[in-house]
């Protein structure tokens, strides 16, 4: 299943910002996408092996390989159309809309 992970810290303004959108995807695609948050002040380790240099960052992972990364906050469609794009899965519409057919 392809990861999002979230690198993120609670005194971060932007990874504030972007939490909506990420608990709201995280649950719209539950079992097709899992998403993951990383506290760089509790995982520093782990933030130092990825790189992780700006807040937020977003690792997108799949057969655990990175594929790609997002740095900073990032809109709800705009992530959505990242997630298509690496993951090879048509997105479902945001809100409203029809569903599309099989």
């Amino acid at each position: 299943m392809p990861v999002v992970v979230d690198f993120y810290a609670d005194w971060c303004g932007p990874c504030r910002a972007t939490e909506p959108t990420v608990y709201d995807l995280a649950a719209k695609l539950a079992g097709r996408v899992k998403f993951a948050k990383v506290d760089i002040d509790e995982a520093s380790a782990v933030a130092r092996a990825y790189g992780i240099q700006t807040l937020p960052t977003f690792l997108f992972v799949e057969a655990g390989r990175e594929k790609a990364r997002a740095i900073g906050p990032i809109d709800p469609v705009a992530f959505r159309v990242i997630l298509a794009r690496h993951f090879a899965f048509e997105p479902r519409p945001v809100s409203g809309g029809r569903p599309s057919t099989p």
